[in-house]
């Protein structure tokens, strides 16, 4: 992919024929490139460049292509690094993948292999970093300071979202339809320290009453007819995050008592498992 410039890539190998080799591929394809001998340079250069991809050799001497992959992980959870290995077995693979490599490639190197490895591993990172900025963009959009409001009413519920924002107390927001309930809710969660995580939203009222309890809890393989895989609740996939549940009213008093659980033990069951989540 030409003209990656954003894209960094560290080579790390104790041969140095191998090293200017990669080198002069990757610089050749348009991607910026660092080359370090052994492991200790390698983790000296990744604390002062944020390099997208990591390529290590598995054996050095020293510090081994695992040991540096776990060390790479300690600073940065998200590194990408793949292993480069004369030694390609099951086992190798195994514990390279255990320890949170991206890949592994076996020398020598197939260097259009390679590529089109580089080229999976740059789109990844940059839709991930794409990611990032959206979520930023939108907890900015969201925050409670962005809200323009003229009434003492309404300054004195955005006054009550940045207080409850920083907690982690259930809210209830009241509100006839159309009066921004939502917007409140997006306000809450986007000037919380769980802004990065998920904001799911249920609409209780478009819900059949009788997949409601699914939807929200999931549900396991064979708890009902129809339910042929498991299935992740909206609180699950809400975990670290917010959820925010519209028209709360119109749930039935028995599921009602069941969220309450919920809400007050912070734990719950999936339909047709015996599985306490919290």
């Amino acid at each position: 992919m030409k003209g990656a410039s954003r894209f960094q890539v560290l080579v790390v190998d104790d041969e140095q024929v191998q090293r200017e080799m990669l080198e002069g591929f990757l610089t050749k394809e348009g991607y910026g490139v660092g080359t370090a001998g052994d492991g200790a340079s390698a983790l000296a250069q990744f604390r002062k460049t944020p390099y997208d991809l990591v390529l290590t050799d598995f054996r050095m001497p020293g510090m081994d292509g695992i040991q540096l992959l776990g060390e790479l992980k300690r600073l940065n959870p998200e590194a990408m690094v793949v292993l480069l290995t004369a030694f390609g077995t099951v086992e190798t693979a195994v514990r390279a993948m255990k320890e949170g490599a991206y890949d592994y490639l076996t020398k020598p190197i197939d260097l259009e292999e390679l590529l089109l490895l580089v080229q999976r591993v740059e789109r990844e990172v940059t839709l991930r970093r794409e990611n990032r900025e959206l979520r930023e963009q939108l907890r900015e959009k969201f925050k409670v300071d962005f809200i323009v409001s003229a009434s003492r009413g309404m300054e004195e519920a955005l006054s009550l979202v940045k207080r409850a924002a920083p907690s982690t107390a259930t809210v209830l927001i009241l509100g006839e339809s159309g009066t921004g309930k939502e917007l409140i809710a997006r306000a809450i969660h986007y000037s919380s320290p769980r802004a990065d995580r998920p904001l799911v939203k249920v609409n209780c009222a478009a819900l059949p009453e009788n997949l409601l309890e699914s939807e929200l809890f999931g549900h396991e393989k064979g708890a009902f007819t129809g339910a042929v895989a498991r299935r992740i609740g909206r609180f699950e996939q809400a975990d670290g995050g917010t959820i925010f549940l519209d028209e709360i009213g119109d749930l039935s008093p028995s599921l009602q008592s069941k969220l309450l659980r919920v809400l007050q033990e912070k734990e719950f069951e999936r339909v047709g498992s015996s599985q306490t989540l919290r």
